[in-house]
């Protein structure tokens, strides 16, 4: 595979919250969620989420019967298609599809170093790294035989040659399960942590301060990116009687590296 030389790139501190329809229906709509927007409210007085924009959104539908259900979630750092549905009979659908594994994923991510491989079926068993060993984060996976099964299908798509960061890939990612951070931790594991990826990275010690001080120009040279550069690029739904894939194209702030 050919590499490739880029010019630097800013980092973007900020992104707009502001998420884009891809697609709407009349029980169920798609949109594109920026990073670092957050899916769910964490506090009854907490900063905009998602949430809220799909209220202020639909508020006409929600003042003559209808609801909001978010089917699939994403990390508050991971940007892309998240699935909407206005109707109590969109929302049990979209969650048996979901409970028969009838929902396909794929992601796109940035990571540090070139893989050896072009495509890669990766099955790695995954749990608490806290039930282990000692972990100052309590929410950090690791790969591990005594781990529930975890499988994920990665294509590396293009490499490129930073002057600041060094070697980058645009890696494709396709869950086969569904464990918390799977992407992340199978992609460290293999030696090619996602890039600005502050648990995950190559020093976990990131996020510590990020929770205690925020954005700093000090995690901005370990870092080099304020957010993990993972993607939903594509979400399908396949079952006996729905098919739809909507896709979201690379944010402008991954984008730039290439």
């Amino acid at each position: 595979m050919a590499h490739l030389c880029y010019i630097p790139v800013p980092v973007l501190h900020a992104v707009n919250p502001d998420f884009t329809l891809l697609a709407e229906s009349d029980d169920y709509i798609v949109v594109d969620k920026p990073a670092p927007l957050q899916v769910h409210p964490s506090t009854p007085n907490g900063t905009w989420t998602l949430w809220h924009g799909l209220n202020a959104l639909l508020a006409y539908e929600m003042a003559n019967g209808g609801q909001i259900s978010i089917i699939n979630r994403l990390d508050r750092e991971t940007s892309g298609t998240v699935l909407v549905a206005t109707t109590q009979a969109a929302a049990r659908r979209f969650g048996i599809a979901m409970q028969e594994r009838q929902f396909h994923k794929t992601y796109l991510a940035l990571v540090h170093g070139w893989p050896a491989w072009e495509t890669l079926d990766f099955q790695g068993p995954i749990l608490r790294k806290g039930e282990v060993m000692d972990s100052p984060i309590w929410v950090k996976q690791l790969v591990h035989p005594e781990g529930a099964a975890c499988q994920t299908r990665f294509r590396l798509l293009r490499t490129v040659q930073h002057p600041t960061v060094g070697p980058l890939a645009l890696v494709e990612a396709s869950p086969v399960t569904g464990r918390m951070h799977q992407i992340r931790v199978h992609l460290a594991h293999l030696g090619h942590p996602i890039l600005g990826d502050k648990i995950y990275g190559a020093d976990e010690r990131c996020y510590l301060d990020f929770i205690e001080t925020g954005w700093t120009p000090d995690l901005e040279k370990r870092l080099h990116f304020s957010r993990q550069a993972l993607h939903s690029s594509r979400l399908e739904v396949h079952t006996p009687d729905f098919h739809h894939v909507w896709e979201a194209p690379l944010p402008v702030e991954m984008e730039r590296w290439l």
